[in-house]
């Protein structure tokens, strides 16, 4: 595609020399524009994630004082010490770092909500670099501006990125988009080194990534297979790969994770990567000149990586979470991000679905154009990579955010290849009209216009506005702030109410939605679903002098139905016992509390209510 100067103005000089400068210009635009619109949701602290919520309380506690590697989360479940964390600190630094650079200009609780809105805004320069670099080598060193617009049609991508969603997962994306551009790298020690780095950084971060940097690990190895001039490459990668992942747990594995945890980079999961960054350099050195050699020499490697983990670490072959089978099946086997597409709604997910198919159809037709130059393998690279992300989602609904993304370079060589041919036909219509609707198909604009003709499911009636409304207002700074009128408690609430109270009031909570916090997990669910009788026996172990409720969220849903005469389903029908009383909160709020009262004896439970007492003075 050629580019022609307009009045004296170099188009092609600006795009390709200065291609930088006008992407942190494009950035920045897209940073006015996302706290223009989410400025109310910034000025409320609209946190609507658990781990949003944790990752700001994980960082006041770290600029309170709480130790670098102490990642204990002690106002959930207090009574029992609080439980730990599998995150690091990686990503508390940009945050605490933004506190601090606010907190003289705007106060405390100012900087903490302007940090939270432009903190998910740093990893998105990374990723759109990392895309950018990766569509300059590979498609044209023009086509980085479609590749953004293929970005910014990436919603599930893109959600990542928004303000106040300060957990890891952007950053993670942003490390694989880093990833993607080194196996897209000509240079192979500069490729090979960006790989390994990019995967040390997530795995330092979180575990979740994992399974692409595994796959990035196999597909250099490939690479080396099929050409063993790859060799610098793979050697290059596997000395970062090793180094990083050392480094980044010297600086910031938790005391907690020193053990043989399985889920996140514990001394489990640092041995595994040392020892196959040091096996991928052994490999490089290796003086064989066959393919067949290559492979067989590359199967026993991985032979023994695999037979190694399964001899030293067998209890992580399993979850890694390692939770009971009553957890995995009472909550984590629950959990919607973790089932597989089609177990989702096709209006829903379609969108998420199309762009990745997209950017496989169009990372095979640049690999079969390319495959007599250059640049075939990387090509080739990009197009294993795509399609391993897009079969990700046949396993988890969660792995939308990444199979977006990296459909972006085949999405942008199929709109650079597609677009072309279209306007050289002789046909006007045949130009316009198919140039038009490559660009939509490539962009992922269609499939936002096609979702609104398919069918949606038929829920139950009146049940999915209620629980939507109920989670929303519960949350609300305006619902849980009235709670602060009464003196610091702990209370018990909901599983997914814990890191928000915790967040939002002074007052501590029993749980939050973590597997390290299982057995808090459990007791919350036997206390709802479980009898009347039995629930002052669990509050009582975890010294709850509360009970707060959102009576229609959606996890209480899962109470009703396991346990339709459970106590929080008798509560539910307004069926309150004599030793909870009525705590006075705003007219309409959302929300229920009462008092414990552990002095009183059980009595049969009666359909009235009490007048609620005023709160006491803090």
């Amino acid at each position: 595609m050629k580019l022609k100067a307009v009045g004296g103005f170099r188009l092609d000089h600006e795009l390709n020399r200065h291609w930088l400068g006008w992407m942190l210009a494009f950035w920045g635009c897209v940073v006015a524009w996302y706290l223009i619109q989410r400025e109310g949701n910034i000025h409320w602290l609209v946190l609507t994630d658990t781990d949003d919520n944790l990752r700001l309380a994980q960082v006041r506690a770290l600029l309170a004082g709480q130790g670098w590697y102490d990642l204990r989360q002690y106002r959930l479940d207090p009574a029992l010490g609080g439980f730990d964390i599998h995150w690091s600190r990686l990503v508390d630094l940009p945050i605490a770092g933004l506190i601090l650079l606010l907190r003289p200009f705007l106060g405390v609780e100012a900087a903490e909500r302007w940090a939270c809105g432009l903190a998910p805004l740093l990893p998105l320069i990374v990723t759109m670099t990392a895309l950018a670099l990766t569509v300059r080598r590979l498609v044209s060193p023009y086509a980085w501006p479609m590749a953004m617009l293929v970005l910014m049609s990436c919603t599930s991508t893109m959600a990542m990125y928004a303000p106040m969603r300060i957990d890891h997962h952007g950053w993670q994306l942003a490390c694989l988009a880093m990833a993607v551009a080194g196996l897209a790298d000509p240079n192979r020690a500069r490729g090979g080194a960006t790989v390994g780095l990019s995967s040390a950084v997530s795995l330092t971060i979180g575990l979740e990534m994992l399974p692409y940097c595994a796959m990035a690990d196999g597909i250099i190895v490939l690479r080396w297979i099929w050409d063993r001039a790859d060799a610098r490459r793979m050697a290059v990668h596997g000395l970062t790969l090793a180094g990083g992942s050392a480094i980044g747990f010297a600086l910031f594995a938790s005391d907690a994770n020193q053990v043989l945890r399985c889920d996140a980079l514990t001394p489990v999961w640092l041995s595994v990567m040392v020892a196959t960054g040091s096996l991928l350099f052994a490999m490089s050195l290796a003086p064989a000149n066959s393919r067949w050699v290559r492979f067989a020499l590359a199967a026993v490697v991985g032979g023994a990586i695999v037979v190694g983990f399964a001899l030293f670490f067998p209890q992580c072959l399993g979850r890694p979470e390692q939770v009971s089978d009553e957890l995995a099946r009472t909550w984590l086997n629950n959990v919607r991000e973790a089932r597989p597409i089609y177990k989702h709604p096709l209006k829903n997910v379609f969108p998420m679905a199309a762009l990745p198919v997209v950017g496989i159809i169009g990372a095979l037709l640049a690999t079969w154009r390319a495959r007599r130059t250059a640049a075939a393998s990387a090509w080739a690279a990009i197009a294993l990579f795509t399609t391993f992300a897009g079969a990700m989602l046949l396993w988890q609904v969660r792995a939308g955010p990444a199979a977006q993304m990296l459909s972006v370079p085949g999405a942008t060589a199929l709109a650079w290849i597609a677009i072309p041919w279209f306007l050289k036909r002789t046909n006007v219509a045949v130009r316009i009209i198919g140039a038009l609707v490559v660009f939509l198909i490539a962009t992922g604009l269609f499939a936002g216009l096609t979702q609104k003709l398919l069918p949606a499911d038929k829920p139950a009636k009146g049940v999915p506005s209620k629980v939507g409304k109920a989670n929303a207002a519960c949350a609300r700074l305006s619902s849980l702030l009235p709670l602060n009128a009464y003196p610091k408690a702990t209370l018990f609430s909901h599983v997914d109410m814990g890191p928000r109270l915790i967040t939002t009031t002074h007052h501590d909570a029993i749980a939050g939605p973590y597997h390290r916090n299982g057995a808090a997990i459990l007791d919350v669910h036997h206390a709802f679903t479980g009898p009347t009788s039995e629930f002052r026996g669990i509050a009582a172990r975890h010294k709850a002098q509360y009970l707060l409720i959102c009576p229609d969220m959606s996890e209480t849903t899962i109470y009703r139905s396991r346990g339709p005469r459970g106590f929080f389903s008798q509560l539910y029908r307004g069926q309150v016992p004599n030793w909870l009383e009525p705590m006075a909160l705003p007219a309409n709020s959302p929300l229920k509390l009462w008092r414990i009262r552990y002095d009183l004896p059980d009595a049969p439970v009666s359909g009235r209510s009490r007048p609620a007492q005023r709160p006491a003075r803090p």
